[in-house]
């Protein structure tokens, strides 16, 4: 005789069955798989390759503020951008990769984050700044057709996908929403720039602050929030301290060719203007593996291989990072990562 099969409607099934059954669970897992087809979509249409370049690596990322997951000696992605460039390096001109991406840390469990997320990758050779916010909102626009989604609601605030992304230098930002000149902090001078700040009478707690500390303390407390209202926002030219792996400008080197996308106040991608000089890079390696040591982080072992491929020659290029947990989270109107997510990480208490 055949066991008797259980339902959704069984009385005795576990809460989180009970979840995984909800019908406003699976409207969200259907919608995820449509914005998945429309990116693939997309991305076939433009000529890009997908590619995909392993979750499991023995070179992490060196980013300060990340924390990767350890599996023996190896390590999950952060990003797959060092193995990415490694393939432009190759010859490789238009290649993103959608999968997953792993991140540790306290401070990656929230209504905007989760441990594990989809990531969005791409890069395109012999191309800048403009090319890929071109292919965002070609991104954006398909993905929100394809979900029948007009514009993004966002509580009052309704954002408008059809006019194109806000281009904002991150001084006007601090201008325009802090009332603060980062004219100080450009230059390396830290006293300047808490000057500046209280003029602005903004709270400066610390008069050993360093400058990074409080770009950033300002940037969260009276800035972000308001980037993105009415379209989406590039937030460029960013200050050359924070370039990471893209290139100072040709004509200003106190800045970096780095752009960040804003919608609603949540930032939705992170890209670059590539740098190609593998001296400097080396030398931001090693800046960053300091920095880690000092907030007791380990840094893992140093990225040979890919300082390697940068040495043979990376081709002019940009890239750019993009969350699609968060992209389906603004079309969809959801308040957290958790109600998209069949197994969200419970929130660490």
């Amino acid at each position: 005789m055949k066991g008797k099969r259980r339902g959704a409607g069984s009385r005795d099934m576990p809460d989180f069955l009970k979840r995984l059954g909800s019908p406003a669970l699976r409207k969200r897992l259907e919608q995820r798989a449509t914005l998945m087809r429309a990116l693939r979509a997309s991305f076939d249409h433009a000529g890009f390759l997908e590619v995909e370049t392993g979750q499991l690596v023995d070179e992490p990322g060196q980013e300060p503020t990340l924390e990767p997951f350890r599996c023996g000696d190896r390590f999950l992605i952060t990003s797959p951008e060092l193995r990415m460039k490694q393939m432009l390096c190759a010859g490789y001109d238009r290649i993103y990769e959608l999968g997953h991406c792993f991140r540790s840390g306290l401070g990656e469990t929230s209504p905007l984050h989760n441990p594990e997320f989809t990531m969005l990758e791409w890069y395109r050779a012999d191309a800048g700044r403009d090319e890929i916010l071109e292919d965002v909102e070609r991104l954006v626009r398909d993905s929100a057709a394809a979900l029948d989604v007009a514009q993004i609601t966002r509580g009052t605030v309704s954002i408008a996908l059809d006019s194109g992304i806000e281009i904002l230098p991150v001084k006007d930002a601090f201008q325009r929403h802090a009332g603060v000149d980062i004219e100080p902090f450009l230059n390396g001078d830290d006293a300047g720039f808490r000057a500046a700040a209280r003029a602005a009478e903004y709270v400066v707690h610390d008069d050993a602050e360093e400058g990074e500390s409080l770009f950033f303390r300002i940037f969260l407390d009276r800035i972000e929030a308001k980037l993105g209202m009415e379209r989406p926002t590039a937030l460029v030219a960013w200050p050359a301290s924070m370039a990471a792996l893209a290139r100072l400008d040709d004509d200003d080197p106190r800045i970096a060719q780095r752009f960040e996308i804003f919608v609603a106040g949540i930032e939705l991608a992170n890209g670059f203007v590539e740098l190609t000089d593998a001296v400097e890079q080396k030398k931001r390696f090693e800046a960053e593996r300091d920095r880690k040591r000092t907030v007791g982080l380990d840094p893992g072992p140093f990225p040979d291989r890919f300082m390697r491929a940068l040495e043979h020659g990376l081709p002019r290029s940009a890239g750019i990072a993009l969350g699609v947990d968060r992209l389906l989270l603004l079309l969809t109107g959801a308040e957290s990562l958790s109600e998209l997510l069949a197994f969200p990480e419970p929130p660490k208490t």
